[in-house]
């Protein structure tokens, strides 16, 4: 038996990050899964599905029924009968003939559970959440099979069906996985012992309330057939009724010894758990892991957590939450090339614009003023006054939208307006998703009001935005209108900020020259109220400025940062100076960055001296919205992206101002 370790507090209990996971004895090395995101506590908090994920995506996946042959494993007698499942096939299951495909099996509860009842309820949620999780890159596309432990109608005492949770797993596995994994291509080479021993890695259980239940039982008895458990609502019974609740120490124990009695150590599982803080099940299962934490030498943060949805009660709605958070942990994206690899340099403009994937916005990516840019492909795109374009970046930006193709566009105006005023069919939102509910930013492309420069001069900083957990948007306005579109966007946005899992407050405003005008003149808390003729929309808490040589001031103007190239030829940075050092004067924060030697329109910057300036900026931001870090977002995070917090000592440093040249700082 395992000696019981010193049960350390739940909040503080933090050991080394999850990292890859070696697999157990009976499984191929080759089938070693990816390097898990680790978490650094026992409890976490679920993150929110994004409200674009609810709906549909043109990537719909199939769901199928199987009746199939089994036997009665509950009572023992082994007497033939029929059961049914469902299994979620992913979009392109028919065409990708090559793919191979991880494998979920979810067990539903025992009230009205049905086999059915995971891809129907709420009317088809979790399917369209897989799509969308699948078609954003956020997963590998899997299979889903969701059986039944109900032979014919369920038990009327829940706690009667426990012999039906403790016999499901034998059925998946001498019955159910062997007919599904040789009808689909999964990891299974085989559905003999040896081939579902070898596949374990590529292969998860869960389930909620008696689903729940049913996911220790597979523990206990087929921990060979399964990697991941997703245990929702629900304790161990092994040892009887609640049994994980009231007898947490000796359940703990229990597991141990049937993890190691079944060949298999500390490192060869994943126990995802959860629940809502108000679910009726919430003690029962989290008194359990518990136990299971004190039991150090099998049980750690390298291979069990709990996860907690803060209001959540014992339905089935808030499952499908964990099952969002839960997926990316066990089957992360390991081949996004089809995904984020569809355009490259060579890949013709005209066939963006055309792809039917974007439908009629496709003709917006690119600018729809002709005789302002030029080329025939992404490496080629030229953009007037634009300097230093990275054809890399044009092509991830292109990948991007792609990617997202099914909810990255946002008409801000109405049909019936769109049919009064043609022209509004020029303008619209490019939405980059960053983290539920953080602030939002609005990025406005220069091109002296004659044209959008979208691909150099905003989609590349919205895009940035996004990795670093930020929602941001790219407006594409009339040039002619730019203030007015403009103003609408901002109104839009706020209106519709929970529909888009964004923060109301808190937003900034981003521009390059043509668009740093818009964004000072919306900055301007006189203006926005003028411009959109209303009182409740709060200002932008930063004004984001690139090479302008705008000079208007106001004591209504918006904390501003700015910055600009010594030789530019178009807008001089003494003027861009200079305005900065008025605000300053009048109490507004500022922040200002020259860089020598940069001429006008250097976008990113990316490879010249103003590298970084983005990360810069965020400070300046985060510093006037009163935000600190906020979390990168998992799917498109790299190692060197970072974002800042400040001290009280900067802040008020920038309250003073500050007047960078050439990499110079002057405090005034």
């Amino acid at each position: 038996m395992f000696r019981k370790k010193a049960l350390v507090s739940m909040l503080g209990l933090c050991l080394l990050s999850c990292s890859g996971h070696a697999e157990g004895p009976a499984n191929n090395p080759s089938e070693t899964p990816a390097e898990r995101e680790g978490y650094t506590q026992l409890v976490n908090k679920t993150q929110a599905i994004p409200d674009g994920y609810l709906s549909e995506t043109a990537q719909q996946g199939e769901v199928v029924r199987i009746d199939y042959d089994t036997r009665d494993y509950a009572d023992g007698t082994m007497a033939v009968r029929q059961n049914t499942a469902y299994v979620y096939l992913p979009y392109g299951y028919d065409t990708d003939t090559e793919r191979r495909y991880n494998m979920l099996y979810l067990v539903h509860g025992h009230y009205y559970g049905t086999a059915s009842t995971y891809l129907t309820m709420e009317d088809g949620m979790l399917r369209r959440v897989l799509d969308q999780m699948i078609a954003h890159g956020d997963i590998d596309p899997l299979i889903v099979v969701t059986p039944s432990y109900n032979y014919g109608s369920p038990t009327q005492n829940y706690v009667d069906a426990d012999k039906y949770c403790k016999a499901l797993p034998l059925e998946l596995q001498h019955d159910l996985i062997p007919l599904v994994e040789s009808r689909y291509r999964t990891y299974a080479e085989t559905t003999d012992e040896a081939g579902l021993k070898a596949s374990r890695s590529h292969r998860a259980i869960g389930g909620f309330s008696m689903g729940g239940v049913t996911t220790w039982y597979a523990l206990d008895e087929t921990l060979s057939l399964f990697r991941w458990f997703l245990p929702i609502s629900g304790d161990c019974w092994s040892l009887g009724a609640f049994a994980g609740m009231n007898r947490p120490d000796d359940t703990a124990e229990y597991l141990a010894g049937r993890i190691t009695e079944q060949g298999y150590t500390k490192e060869d599982f994943y126990i995802w758990a959860a629940s809502g803080t108000n679910d009726s099940a919430y003690r029962e299962t989290l008194n359990q892991i518990e136990g299971m934490a004190g039991l150090t030498e099998m049980f750690t943060l390298q291979n069990m957590t709990f996860h907690e949805k803060d209001g959540a009660q014992h339905e089935y709605r808030p499952t499908i939450e964990y099952i969002y958070n839960a997926l990316p942990f066990f089957f992360p994206p390991t081949n996004t090339e089809t995904m984020t690899n569809y355009y490259t340099r060579q890949s013709r403009i005209s066939d963006v614009m055309n792809d039917p994937v974007f439908g009629d916005y496709g003709r917006l990516i690119f600018p729809v003023n002709t005789g302002y840019w030029s080329g025939t492909t992404l490496e080629q795109l030229q953009l007037t006054w634009y300097n230093y374009i990275d054809p890399d970046k044009t092509v991830e930006v292109c990948n991007y939208l792609r990617t997202h193709a099914d909810n990255c566009f946002i008409d801000i105006y109405t049909e019936a307006e769109k049919q009064a005023n043609p022209e509004l069919r020029n303008t619209g939102l490019f939405f980059f998703r960053g983290n539920s509910n953080a602030p939002f930013a609005i990025c406005n492309a220069g091109g002296g009001f004659s044209y959008v420069g979208a691909m150099h001069d905003s989609f590349p900083h919205a895009l940035e935005l996004s990795k670093l957990g930020y929602n941001a948007f790219a407006l594409i306005y009339r040039p002619g209108d730019a203030y007015e579109d403009l103003a609408r966007a901002i109104a839009y946005i706020c209106d519709h900020a929970d529909e888009l899992g964004v923060s109301r407050t808190g937003y900034s405003l981003w521009g390059g020259s043509a668009g740093a005008r818009m964004a000072a003149t919306l900055g301007n808390s006189a203006n926005l109220r003028s411009l959109t003729g209303r009182t409740d929309l709060p200002q932008t808490s930063a004004v984001i400025m690139q090479y302008t040589g705008y000079t208007t001031i106001s004591p209504y103007d918006g904390p501003t940062y700015a910055c600009c190239g010594t030789s530019d030829g178009i807008a001089s940075w003494r003027t861009m100076q200079s305005r900065l050092e008025s605000l300053s004067s009048l109490g507004i924060p500022i922040e200002f960055h020259s860089y020598n030697g940069l001429p006008h329109g250097f976008g990113l910057g990316t490879g010249t001296v103003a590298e970084g300036w983005l990360q810069d900026a965020v400070h300046f931001w985060q510093s006037q919205s009163g935000a600190t870090a906020i979390r990168s977002a998992k799917a498109n995070t790299r190692q060197q992206d970072s974002v800042y917090s400040l001290n009280g000592i900067r802040r008020n440093t920038m309250q003073r101002g500050i007047n960078i040249v050439g990499r110079r700082k002057i405090i005034h």
